[in-house]
């Protein structure tokens, strides 16, 4: 039996989550320029260490609760077993409440030494006690979330996130306002209460059957609960705990100003990617948690999933590629231009994390705690290993280095398990796409060591106009064209990226479709790009060799002139 793609439901949950996030992006902003204006910058910097003592203390006391927790509904949920998801349900909700005390109990007992640690002395030590009521709040909520995305309503996932930072933002500003500096922790405690309030909210919509529990029932949950999500807290731990090590190697090894420059480029780069591999990932991971024991039908979501993560992140990483001092220059100033050639190297790890990403979730879902611990700490000491050695002989840029040499091997390291673990193999159409991404990468990464800037940045220009019609296509290829709103589909029609012959109301009925044959329809115009694609990557290899033999192009020192283009670029767009 032929089973039935489900690339629109792919898209549509990364559209709602994806907006969501982009409202909570918006909503941010505001509340960080609020609280720059109302605190400067001492204040600011309080609340960001008041921050991290909260996210510290909830990833710790946390167990992994909010990831784990949305595997085991979600299985519940695809065994359509009643009573199961009723017993998850509860004890999950038992299990945030627990560990929210825990939390708690555990800020207030250490609020002294974190006061010290911290700030240097104890006078902060009722402030850093009074943050542990933001802890159990929103422990809690991280309970009551995971149950919500477990059982699939990302609806509601979208809104309660939206309006959770709309009501905290409302709330806490008016606080910092009247109470300046004293009313920072209690902003955070405020802000809180108001993503417990909405979470709260939309998990009473969830109706679940309540029988009588017993103790070890309760026991056997809660034991899978918190043995998954301890992997979870410790792949975390080493995740962060990268990071931060790698700051630490570059500003022991560069200075405090490569480090700033790092974190410019860090946040830059991980911007879009995290955009989108947080839009899918709501939906994704319970969908593939509910079909876990089909292995052929989980390597085939996958691939889909895999599939719709590229063409998306595609386009977008050629172009911050391309425009990297453009994008440096509006977010910063010309003094991080320092981050360019770091922004670029941080980008090619950037696509190959969004190939593995999916397939990592194979992992997770199967409930293999030893080797999901075992993929992130490989990769951790590969990282610190690769950034201490690069960072010591290239400098700054080896940084960069380093994140793309890790994710090569992190690559490599997540298809050989999956592939012992469910058989899993990249279909045809992923491993196209994936070549022809990497390769159009790779091109315009060259093209700015071997060619004139201005040049390069036409070759990178273009190379994001072919890849973007070459996503849109596939696109089109994959899904219905009635499932396309009016307006969008209007405008591709008029650019001549959409069959423009319909019949039947409001113009939308679709035009009838080919057999799908690897998840892909290759009509003319699709094809036509492909090849378009392939004559560019030609030609612009040619023109490199041809520089390269008639000027003498100098592949390892890099953008040497940068300033200068930089100051181009901004009298250009008259950029001050």
């Amino acid at each position: 039996m032929t089973k039935k793609h489900t690339y629109g439901q792919i898209l549509k949950s990364s559209a709602l989550i994806g907006g969501s996030s982009m409202l909570n992006i918006i909503i941010g902003i505001i509340r960080t320029k609020a609280m720059a204006m109302l605190l400067g910058p001492s204040g600011v910097g309080l609340m960001g260490l008041y921050g991290s003592i909260t996210d510290l203390t909830i990833s710790v006391a946390g167990m992994g609760i909010n990831s784990s927790g949305v595997r085991q509904i979600a299985e519940a949920v695809g065994s359509d077993d009643t009573e199961r998801i009723a017993r998850t349900a509860a004890v999950l909700r038992r299990i945030s409440i627990l560990l929210g005390v825990l939390g708690a109990v555990f800020l207030i007992g250490f609020s002294g030494p974190l006061s010290k640690l911290t700030f240097g002395n104890d006078q902060h030590a009722t402030a850093v006690a009074l943050l542990s009521i933001a802890v159990f709040f929103n422990l809690v909520s991280a309970g009551q979330g995971a149950l919500i995305q477990g059982m699939r309503r990302i609806s509601d996932l979208a809104k309660m996130s939206v309006l959770g930072a709309l009501f905290g933002t409302l709330i806490s500003i008016p606080t910092v306002y009247f109470l300046r500096e004293e009313g920072v922790v209690i902003s955070l405690v405020l802000v809180a209460a108001m993503t417990l309030l909405t979470s709260w909210w939309y998990n009473r919509k969830i109706q679940t059957q309540m029988h009588t529990i017993s103790a070890s029932q309760v026991g056997q949950e809660a034991a899978a609960l918190l043995k998954l999500g301890f992997a979870f807290m410790v792949s975390g731990l080493l995740m962060t705990g990268a990071a931060y090590a790698v700051r630490l190697i570059v500003v022991r090894k560069v200075g405090f100003d490569a480090a700033g420059l790092y974190q410019s480029a860090w946040a830059l780069g991980g911007l879009y990617i995290g955009f989108i591999l947080q839009a899918m990932g709501a939906d994704f991971y319970p969908r593939l948690a509910a079909i876990a024991k089909d292995n052929p039908e989980c390597n085939r979501v996958v691939n889909e999933q895999a599939h719709v993560s590229m063409l998306l992140a595609g386009p977008g990483i050629i172009a911050t590629l391309t425009f990297a001092p453009l994008v440096i220059a509006l977010f910063y100033t010309p003094k991080f231009e320092g981050a360019v050639e770091i922004l670029r190297w941080l980008c090619l790890g950037m696509i190959l994390r969004v190939i593995s990403w999916p397939m990592g979730f194979i992992i997770v879902v199967k409930n293999v705690q030893n080797l999901l611990i075992f993929s992130e700490l490989a990769w951790t000491v590969v990282y610190l290993g690769l950034a201490w050695v690069c960072v010591s002989s290239f400098g700054l840029k080896g940084a960069g280095i380093a994140f793309f040499g890790s994710y090569v091997f992190h690559a490599f390291m997540i298809y050989a398990i999956v592939r012992r673990l469910s058989g899993f193999r990249c279909s045809t159409a992923n491993l196209q796409t994936s070549f022809l991404f990497l390769g159009l990468i790779a091109v315009v990464f060259c093209g700015f060591y071997a060619l004139p800037f201005l040049l390069a940045m036409g070759v990178g220009t273009l190379a994001v106009l072919l890849s973007g019609v070459y996503s849109i296509q596939v696109f089109l290829n994959l899904i219905s064209l009635d499932r396309i709103p009016r307006p969008v589909l209007k405008s591709l029609q008029w650019l001549r990226l959409a069959p423009s012959g319909y019949s039947g109301l409001n113009d939308l009925e679709p035009i009838s479709k080919t057999a799908i044959s690897d998840s892909v329809v290759k009509n003319k115009l699709f094809v036509d790009i492909k090849w378009s694609i392939f004559a560019f990557m030609v030609c612009a290899l040619f023109s490199m060799w041809i520089y390269g033999y008639d000027r003498g192009a100098d592949w390892s020192a890099g953008l040497d002139s940068i300033e200068l283009k930089l100051e181009m670029l901004m009298s250009i767009f008259h950029i001050n």
